[in-house]
C-alpha cells in the first residue's frame, strides 16, 4: 500500500514557512544596517554629549 502524501504536503508547508520567516529575519537585519549606515556620527555624538 502507498503512503499518503499528507506528511509531504505537511513537510512542504514547513519549508515554505521557514523560508519565509528567514526572509522576514534578514529584512529586518538589513533594514538595521541600512539605518546604522545612514546615521552613523549619530550613536558616536551621543556619548560626546555628556
Amino acid at each position: 500500500m502507498a503512503k499518503s502524501r499528507g506528511s509531504f504536503k505537511k513537510r512542504e508547508k514547513e519549508l515554505v514557512r521557514k523560508e519565509k520567516k528567514d526572509q522576514k529575519r534578514q529584512h529586518k537585519l538589513d533594514k538595521k544596517t541600512i539605518k546604522a549606515e545612514d546615521n552613523p556620527n549619530q550613536s558616536q555624538n551621543e556619548g560626546e554629549t555628556l
